[in-house]
């Protein structure tokens, strides 16, 4: 039995380059592909939100000169070309899946709407929801954290690089120490990058639990649904 039924999974765009530096590593997707069905033959009803940061990140490129809406407009299109990858990945793996943009772009993918992503997840389809919120100054943090709320999601997997929070960097900080578990209010307080204080602050207001894992380790999502304390978690 999985411990959770309906799943908000927020994927790196950074962990989909691999160890390439930029764009996308075709075994690193197609690992995410085979954990993802995995889940989903469990049951599992799943919604995905991916990042772009391996393609490009609006608030970088604003800092080089770009406009900033429109640095996050482009920011928005690499979660496309990233959720374009992963539906089809999924698609050659067997998984039925939906992609879903929260800008109108038919015939790349449908308008996003709440109850299309929730009958699509019923009728057994992953989710694929792309192009953040659909508004400039909002990261696809906050966006996995509206889409999660919005379709009812029991909890947040945020899948990273690391296996959960610390309370520093644990990939500068040797001494840093990684949390089991830990309020909202005490990653607030901290400081801790978990997610960005909107993306977070809106999980609390909403009673969406997070649970932040290592995605890049081949089975750790399947173990996460069973049960295995791999990562942290954050609640209320």
């Amino acid at each position: 039995m999985a411990k959770f039924k309906r799943i908000l999974l927020k994927l790196s765009g950074e962990s989909l380059m691999g160890e390439q530096g930029y764009g996308i590593d075709v075994k690193r997707l197609n690992e995410y592909a085979a954990q993802i069905k995995e889940v989903a033959e469990m049951g599992v009803q799943i919604g995905i939100v991916i990042g772009g940061g391996n393609i490009f990140r609006g608030l970088t490129g604003a800092g080089k000169g770009f406009d900033r809406v429109k640095g996050d407009q482009m920011g928005m299109m690499a979660t496309v070309i990233n959720s374009l990858a992963l539906s089809s990945a999924l698609g050659a793996a067997g998984v039925a899946n939906k992609v879903l943009t929260a800008i109108r772009m038919e015939p790349v993918g449908e308008f996003y709407t709440k109850w299309k992503a929730i009958e699509a997840m019923e009728n057994g389809q992953v989710v694929i929801m792309a192009a953040g919120t659909g508004s400039p100054y909002f990261t696809t943090d906050t966006g996995s954290s509206l889409r999660g709320i919005e379709i009812e999601a029991d909890v947040m997997l945020k899948g990273t690089r690391v296996d959960g929070i610390y309370t520093a960097d644990p990939e500068k900080d040797p001494t840093a120490t990684k949390f089991d578990d830990i309020t909202y209010d005490e990653v607030i307080s901290r400081g801790l990058k978990v997610m960005d204080i909107t993306a977070t602050a809106m999980c609390k207001q909403n009673n969406l639990p997070i649970y932040v894992f290592n995605m890049d380790v081949v089975g750790n999502l399947r173990k996460v649904m069973e049960g295995e304390e791999i990562g942290t978690f954050v609640h209320p």
